[in-house]
């Protein structure tokens, strides 16, 4: 028995062709049927489901183009053979999509013609297929299949791909654009369970936000301009200020349409300088090697988790330094993008406590100690707290 479980396992992670998997541990105890299994091809079928959800967030955050109150999402199941697969859309403006366009996408797409989910590569290329964009859309079902598979197989992605959790990077959590004493208020929220925060700036009040954050705390500080600076020399002496005052990276510091100009300030920056908005998918990443010292990668971008752990692998063999963002997102997202830390130089995994705590559909990662810490589950790591409402396909 113990042989027949070896060589599943074997065959399971071949199947996930192109990942460089790696299997340890034990698979948990909370599930009803710990040992994985597959059925015959043909003797299951993968039911699709979804529905959207708008998530409401505790502040208005505010960045240097826009504010909001609330953020769409689209949540995502896939079940096969009793066992459920949990997926995310989320949809800040900047992407372009809305509920209404992830739902089009998503009613087009056929699972049903897969002999399982182990099918991985075959099933998201035909998904990245159907449609040029939609990254969040596509990234619903990626995230989704992860979890299924993974559960399935009964680990955890981060022990899938042999990644050690002792190695994660403490989150940031964000503080967005706003007037003094709500930045106070913010900031005082959360200075104990953070190690490291993030400031959105590009605004009018770049310098008293800052000063504004250090009349509480002198803990260090992430940058993030979101394209908000206009001007190369200003964004320069802006850097070499900000890093007197504690800060220890820049991201994205002008437009991306600017990358010339970007190149110059990261070749003169006392700091490291990401990029965010300029980056979106792996074949984005060569065209930025010599513009950026680093990358911010968010799974609602690059279609998921199997494009996001190709780009930590190319990033790596580029000498780039990297993140790993998000959205503002439900814990199933989040904990989908805690599975890929322990592989990077830095963590924003912030989303889902940016969200009031009845939106946040899913149990999952965890805060501790600063790190946002996945759960000793399989798949992503998450646990449905609510029921909703299916949207068959």
């Amino acid at each position: 028995m113990e042989q027949s479980r070896r060589n599943f396992l074997k065959t399971a992670a071949l199947a996930t062709a192109g990942t460089g998997l790696l299997l340890n541990g034990t698979g948990a105890k909370l599930f009803a049927s710990p040992k994985p299994r597959r059925p015959l091809p043909g003797s299951a079928k993968m039911k699709f489901t979804f529905r959207p959800v708008d998530l409401q967030l505790k502040y208005t955050f505010t960045v240097a183009t826009f504010s909001r109150t609330m953020t769409p999402s689209v949540q995502v199941e896939i079940e096969y053979d009793g066992v459920t697969g949990y997926g995310e859309a989320a949809m800040p403006q900047y992407l372009g999509e809305s509920s209404e366009s992830v739902m089009a996408f998503l009613k087009r797409v056929n699972l049903e013609q897969f002999r399982s989910p182990f099918e991985m590569d075959d099933i998201l290329n035909y998904v990245d297929s159907i449609t040029e964009n939609n990254t969040a859309a596509k990234a619903s079902v990626d995230i989704a299949l992860h979890d299924l598979v993974g559960k399935l197989m009964g680990q955890p992605w981060y022990k899938i791909w042999g990644l050690n959790i002792d190695k994660i990077p403490h989150t940031t959590y964000t503080i967005g654009i706003d007037e003094p004493e709500t930045v106070r208020k913010k900031t005082r929220e959360y200075v104990n369970d953070f190690k490291i925060l993030k400031v959105k700036l590009g605004g009018s009040n770049d310098k008293e936000m800052i000063n504004t954050i250090r009349e509480v705390t002198d803990l260090p500080l992430a940058i993030d301009a979101n394209q908000g600076w206009k001007d190369k020399h200003y964004a320069l002496d802006m850097i070499h200020w900000l890093k007197e005052k504690g800060i220890v990276l820049i991201e994205q510091p002008m437009s991306k349409k600017k990358l010339n100009d970007i190149a110059w300030i990261t070749q003169n920056s006392p700091l490291p300088v990401f990029a965010d908005e300029s980056l979106q998918r792996l074949g984005d990443i060569m065209k930025l090697k010599d513009a950026f010292n680093g990358i911010n990668i968010k799974l609602m971008k690059c279609t998921g988790m199997r494009e996001a752990w190709k780009m930590i692998n190319m990033a790596r063999a580029l000498d780039l330094k990297i993140m790993i963002g998000c959205m503002t997102e439900t814990s199933c997202a989040i904990s989908a993008a805690a599975q890929l830390s322990p592989a990077v130089d830095f963590c924003d995994l912030d989303g889902n406590l940016l969200i009031a705590s009845t939106a946040d559909l899913y149990k999952g990662a965890t805060l501790q100690n600063g790190k946002m810490m996945p759960a000793d589950l399989p798949g992503i790591g998450i646990v449905k707290k609510i029921n909703i409402t299916e949207c068959k396909d």
